[in-house]
């Protein structure tokens, strides 16, 4: 249900389950006040943040600006 839901096109399935792009995901930022995926996921806490990829609000802010080519 997330796939179609990420306004940055940043999950897709990988060879098991549904992978999230780090240099595409802006945890919405920029389009939603909450990342959508984690709405929308019919399993409750599956989608977590990744104690390895800790972004600041600002940098998720600049990554949008990036993708969606406004920068």
């Amino acid at each position: 249900m997330c796939e179609p839901e990420c306004p940055n096109n940043a999950i897709s399935l990988g060879e098991e389950i549904y992978e999230i792009d780090p240099n595409l995901c802006t945890e919405c930022k920029g389009h939603y006040d909450t990342p959508t995926c984690q709405s929308v996921c019919p399993i409750h806490n599956c989608i977590i943040v990744d104690p390895n990829n800790i972004e600041t609000e600002e940098e998720l802010l600049e990554k949008f600006v990036i993708i969606q080519g406004l920068a």
